[in-house]
């Protein structure tokens, strides 16, 4: 398997666990960006009810309980992000309104109507993005907000190897107006959408990989999937900032009908 043909998903799940267990942030995305697009949320009050879909170790949630009243769910498919996520919470005093659980995004243990606003920094892509704000409309309430991030190409033409990179990553990659057509097809009246900055993902994201990459090398000396894994990962930073005039992450935020 070469780093060109490849993609996340088909690395070991425990490795890729601990690789970014590692790491504040399991994405692109930063403290200053959150409280950004939390900003275009309304009407927050002690009694509302915040979810974190694939909420990896917390970073983002532990910044949205330091900036609203809020009780906070957060959930992940795996217990060792929310093992470090529960004791994040409990660090930071936040535990009494913030608790992490482990659930899968595509069978929320949830009620409808039961969220005021649902949060995703970095995860959707996991479910899809069209899928993900479909499903998920049902757990907010009327008037209720949902705020993600999702790969998105800047332009209409791009360079092929970055095209190719990515329909085979992440195939729903699209136009930012795609996104917010589909967010309007969905149930949702668009509320904002913002291009994460450059910083996002290097100085968050990339950067404090290369920390944590060679003592898990080491640690996993002669294991080809690790090294393939920190390869791909490296390949993803070089391909970044040979390609992100064409593509990033964008915060879109809507609010139900």
């Amino acid at each position: 398997m070469s780093k060109e043909q490849s993609t996340i998903h088909e690395f070991d799940i425990n490795l890729i666990c601990e690789y970014f267990a590692s790491i504040e942030r399991q994405g692109p995305g930063s403290p200053e960006v959150t409280k950004q697009a939390l900003q275009f949320v309304d009407n927050l009050t002690k009694n509302s009810r915040i979810l974190d879909i694939g909420c990896g170790t917390g970073g983002q949630t532990m910044v949205l309980a330091q900036n609203t009243t809020c009780n906070i769910i957060g959930l992940d498919l795996f217990p060792g992000f929310i093992d470090i996520f529960n004791t994040n919470a409990q660090k930071l005093d936040l535990a009494q309104r913030v608790s992490g659980i482990i659930g899968s995004m595509d069978n929320l243990p949830f009620d409808n109507e039961q969220f005021d606003l649902i949060w995703s920094e970095g995860a959707i892509y996991n479910i899809g993005f069209e899928r993900g704000i479909r499903e998920w409309n049902k757990f907010l309430k009327p008037g209720g907000y949902i705020a993600v991030t999702e790969a998105s190409w800047f332009t209409e033409q791009r360079p092929q190897e970055i095209t190719d990179f990515w329909q085979n990553a992440y195939p729903e990659i699209d136009t930012i107006a795609h996104k917010v057509a589909h967010m309007q097809t969905h149930g949702y009246i668009p509320i904002a959408t913002f291009i994460l900055p450059e910083k996002c993902w290097i100085d968050h994201f990339y950067e404090l990989q290369i920390e944590v990459q060679e003592p898990f090398l080491q640690k996993y000396k002669g294991n080809k999937t690790a090294e393939e894994l920190v390869a791909y990962e490296r390949h993803e930073y070089e391909l970044y900032k040979k390609y992100k005039a064409y593509y990033g992450y964008v915060f879109y935020i809507g609010k139900k009908i």
